[in-house]
């Protein structure tokens, strides 16, 4: 195993009497690997405040991300996070074209279920007080600072407030809705705000303490309790974790996306990509292609000018 990647000290770190150190998460797969790459070359050279990159894979992808290591960048195996009773195989359903990770204990997983699970994982391995989430198919475009996630020993969360109150969140508030039952929140508490987004920080410490709290209450691994729906976001676990039980403590509010995304639709033409970089907020330092839109990467590196 990499020597970077040990557990921390189980003493806490005390941020508010130093400036924190902060490491970038990236859960990926194969296909994505070219997208990484670009994350990796654009992360290098735009950001700053960074400690360490962690990249989170599936064992058999290990060898094909290493190529991506470097003294700053670790690839991890999530054999290393997670339990050895969750076992991935090739899913005759999709004629072997999909993963599927089965276990005697969680619903059958897809990947995009245990790539949260590892987000939350790495909480317990890594020994970096910040965590940033960045997807592997993000960009940076400008110049940008981790310290924008911390003001006096605060981790700033990502909130859209009442955004689930509106029309057409059905699956969000049932995330929320599950999230609350992991933690054991009062289902009576209606909670309409929305977590989620790419670029986003979360405590370290605070990460492995709501996993603690998911255990306490039911007794079981959290991984299992999470994997027991397959209707889970990692974002909205810690957001009504931080919110609902710590009532805040240790976290700010903003509610600013630091990452423009292209979530859904077709790829775009050239000038359509041309005016969505033009549309970026002030505050918004990086591009996000979602990956299935199939928008092909060489025109990303070439519309962005690293080709």
């Amino acid at each position: 195993m990499n020597s970077r990647f040990i557990p921390s000290p189980d003493a806490e770190a005390d941020v508010l009497r130093r400036t924190p150190t902060a490491a970038v998460v990236t859960a990926s797969y194969a296909p994505d690997l070219e997208r990484c790459r670009l994350l990796c070359e654009t992360l290098d050279r735009y950001v700053s405040g960074v400690a360490h990159h962690y990249i989170l894979v599936e064992h058999r992808d290990m060898a094909l991300f290493r190529q991506l290591e470097n003294s700053r960048r670790t690839v991890v195996d999530e054999r290393d996070l997670l339990p050895r009773w969750l076992h991935a195989f090739d899913d005759p359903l999709s004629l072997f074209r999909r993963r599927i990770w089965l276990s005697l204990k969680t619903r059958p997983l897809r990947g995009w279920h245990v790539q949260q699970l590892r987000r939350i994982a790495i909480s317990a391995h890594a020994g970096e007080d910040v965590l940033i989430f960045c997807d592997s198919d993000v960009a940076f475009l400008k110049p940008f600072d981790c310290s924008a996630f911390w003001r006096d020993g605060k981790v700033r969360l990502f909130r859209r407030d009442g955004a689930l109150s509106g029309e057409g969140h059905e699956e969000h508030r049932i995330w929320s809705r599950n999230a609350g039952l992991a933690l054991g929140i009062e289902p009576s508490e209606v909670f309409t705000h929305d977590y989620i987004s790419t670029l986003i920080a979360w405590r370290r410490e605070t990460v492995t303490a709501m996993c603690a709290r998911i255990e306490k209450i039911h007794g079981r691994n959290w991984v299992e309790i999470v994997g027991a729906s397959r209707k889970f976001s990692e974002c909205m676990i810690y957001g009504r974790y931080v919110d609902d039980v710590l009532d805040g403590a240790g976290h700010f509010h903003g509610s600013e996306e630091f990452c423009r995304v292209h979530w859904t639709g077709e790829a775009l033409s050239d000038e359509e990509f041309r005016r969505f970089v033009a549309a970026m907020a002030p505050e918004q330092v990086a591009i996000g292609m979602q990956s299935f839109i199939g928008t092909d990467v060489g025109r990303i590196r070439r519309l962005i000018g690293l080709d």
